[in-house]
């Protein structure tokens, strides 16, 4: 970011004032306000931890195979929660919740949700919205009725462009510093042009380990240059993902799937969180919150999480919060498995992986009585 830009922005952001935390009881809102939702933002977050990825882009090749299930598991006035970035997007539009809490460790998360959140509240519509995403013009011929291959096809004969690159930059900052009054720290301020930088710079190649591959020197481009040495699906292949039978269930599949998700985002019920799925705050203020306003969890989605909570030893403190969040018997945990880990199903994707649902009521029966004590005991129960 340029020098001006940045004391601008932070000049911007210190115009917004501080919002204490007031919590009504009652139904779900059907929208926050600013102060509100940055109130929430603030006072359910942790202190940012530490993963071992960016996680800017997915790299489940099959994450969206579930979705069939997850509308049959739909039903009113519920709370989606998820963590990581966009794929959460595609998960909530299948639930139709009234509210979502995306729960992250890395604050860069939080600050990667708020790109997204200024970037469908700017965009008119799906063209609109890849353009200022990559910061590439937009080409000509693209409508509301032009399929997802169109868009990416288009923008796959397009370059960045610095000077959309600094206007964007600019629009967003403004927006959530000025049009929102949001109070965003200097650290998420540089965090979002960060993100926003990776980008730009891959464009819809970015892939789970283009941000690593960045800081070792690696290429940019619309191509496969994004890749490096892995396996991983680019921005452009997981919004042009199917859902197992050929249906497209991603956010940008359709102008109606972006525009209810662009409407969730402007009334302010998709709430960035900081938080340890095993520590004693964030998951905790979110179900407060839930129970508090008489609704329940639809679904958790929670990647694979639960291995690296397994390989640090603080499972059991997850567990927990988890047996702490108001539930039904159709509330389901989304997870990524792999047989290497102790699934027994058949793989769906490239990578040996799937996505499967997990009733949480069974869950944490199994975790109460004992029958848990390793990941392998989590991930063979689903099939």
């Amino acid at each position: 970011m340029s020098a001006s830009l940045l004391a601008l922005a932070l000049g911007l952001a210190s115009l917004a004032s501080a919002p204490g935390l007031r919590v009504e009881t009652g139904p779900l809102p059907d929208r926050l306000g600013n102060a509100e939702y940055w109130a929430l933002v603030e006072a359910f977050s942790e202190p940012s931890g530490y993963f071992q990825s960016d996680n800017l882009v997915s790299n489940e090749h099959t994450f969206q195979y579930v979705v069939p299930m997850l509308e049959k598991a739909a039903g009113p006035g519920r709370v989606y929660l998820g963590v990581a970035p966009d794929q959460n997007f595609t998960y909530l539009l299948a639930l139709k919740p009234q509210m979502a809490f995306i729960v992250d460790i890395r604050r860069g998360n939080l600050q990667t949700q708020l790109m997204y959140k200024a970037l469908f509240e700017l965009s008119r519509d799906r063209a609109d919205f890849v353009g200022r995403l990559f910061a590439r013009p937009r080409p000509e011929g693209l409508t509301t009725s032009s399929t997802v291959d169109d868009i990416f096809m288009s923008y796959a004969r397009t370059v960045s462009m610095g000077d959309l690159r600094e206007a964007t930059l600019a629009e967003i900052l403004e927006h959530l510093t000025i049009t929102r009054g949001f109070r965003l720290a200097p650290e998420d301020i540089t965090g979002i042009e960060d993100i926003y930088d990776q980008f730009v710079r891959f464009g819809p190649s970015i892939t789970y380990s283009s941000s690593a591959a960045s800081l070792a020197g690696g290429r940019s481009g619309f191509g496969r240059s994004g890749r490096g040495r892995s396996n991983f699906p680019t921005y452009a292949d997981l919004m042009r993902q199917h859902d197992g039978t050929g249906a497209r269930r991603g956010y940008l599949a359709t102008e109606e799937q972006f525009l209810a998700l662009k409407v969730m985002q402007e009334r302010n019920l998709i709430v960035p969180v900081v938080g340890d799925f095993a520590g004693d705050k964030a998951l905790r203020a979110v179900g407060r919150y839930v129970r508090d306003h008489g609704a329940t969890v639809g679904a958790f989605y929670t990647s694979n999480v639960e291995q690296y909570l397994f390989r640090n030893g603080v499972w059991r403190a997850f567990y927990a919060n988890l047996a702490g969040l108001p539930v039904d018997q159709n509330t389901v945990i989304i997870r990524s498995v792999s047989p290497r880990d102790g699934y027994l199903g058949v793989p769906q994707g490239p990578d040996g992986r799937a996505n499967v649902l997990d009733p949480v009521a069974t869950l944490v029966r199994d975790f109460r009585a004992g029958r848990i004590a390793s990941y392998f005991d989590v991930t063979s129960r689903v099939h």
